[in-house]
């Protein structure tokens, strides 16, 4: 997988509007800086890892959605629980064949982050990172995550596995957050 083939795959579905990225560059997950190299470096869920960092459970914020039979991709961004401070930006593009509808109808509501609806419902799943990336803010993401554009954060493109199935592609970014 060409990581920045893998990005503009996943972005495709959502074509208008503002320019997501200036600039998108993979990197090695070991020269990730911290503390996004916790949050960004595993095979884990992000909802829970945004939630452990951060210090609280977060809401998901459906921006855009687009389906093709039963591949549907969505636009979102996590804020804290109950407010508007954005943690996260992300983008998925799920295959429900792999999947009950009683998940899918979970996660087409959209008012659970798909990392807890995949926990809640024990489906049997197994995340592979794929890429880290090195992301310079275009005027979308930046207004997304309430920072300055031109501004660098980082992100990740990992799978996820539904009952041994490559079901879910996932771009995952970080609000920018204070590194040491």
């Amino acid at each position: 997988m060409n990581p920045l083939d893998e990005l503009k795959r996943l972005t495709s579905p959502f074509p208008d509007g503002p320019q997501l990225f200036e600039r998108a560059e993979h990197i090695a997950a070991s020269t990730t800086p911290e503390p996004y190299k916790q949050m960004l470096v595993h095979e884990h869920h992000m909802t829970v890892t945004m939630e452990k960092y951060h210090g609280s459970a977060v809401d998901v914020k459906i921006l855009e959605e687009a389906y093709d039979d039963d591949v549907y991709c969505r636009k979102i961004i996590l804020t804290k629980e109950g407010t508007d401070v954005p943690v996260q930006f992300g983008i998925v593009r799920f295959n429900f064949q792999y999947v009950t509808d009683a998940v899918r109808r979970e996660i087409e509501e959209g008012d659970t982050p798909l990392g807890r609806v995949l926990i809640n419902y024990n489906v049997l799943r197994h995340i592979d990172l794929n890429a880290i990336l090195k992301i310079t803010a275009g005027p979308g993401l930046a207004g997304y995550l309430n920072m300055p554009e031109g501004a660098t954060t980082y992100g990740r493109i990992a799978t996820i596995f539904c009952n041994h199935q490559p079901a879910v592609d996932l771009l995952e970014v970080s609000a920018p957050l204070p590194t040491n």
